[in-house]
């Protein structure tokens, strides 16, 4: 039997860093990647792709420039490429993105909370 499964609970217990995504699949040239979020992300965009967030415990909002969407355990939200937005947790929440390979999470803004990418757990 191809592949094996991922246990993503297990996985989110491997890391407590915020906002450094750690990837735990890929499918095609697309990556699962689970994040630890709490406080305030930057504003960013991503020019080239969509950026899917799966919130899989707790809640979070995305702010735009004109508005807010907030999320809960079990919702989702994709923002489309080239929207600016800015993800923010008052608590630690734990979110799995979904994006293409090579994606970095600050987008061309860069800064302090740039990830390494393609860091796997």
């Amino acid at each position: 039997m191809p592949g094996k499964k991922v246990n993503l609970k297990d996985k989110f217990s491997r890391f407590s860093e915020h906002w450094s995504p750690r990837v735990v699949a890929e499918l095609n040239d697309y990556q699962f990647k689970l994040v630890k979020i709490k406080g305030e992300f930057t504003w960013h965009d991503h020019q080239d792709t969509d950026e899917a967030f799966i919130v899989m415990k707790g809640s979070m909002s995305i702010e735009f420039r004109d508005g807010l969407v907030d999320l809960s355990e079990g919702e989702m939200y994709v923002v489309p490429k080239g929207v600016e937005h800015k993800p923010q947790a008052r608590e630690e929440c734990h979110v799995m993105l979904i994006e293409p390979r090579g994606v970095v999470n600050t987008g061309e803004t860069g800064g302090e909370l740039t990830a390494e990418n393609d860091v796997w757990v």
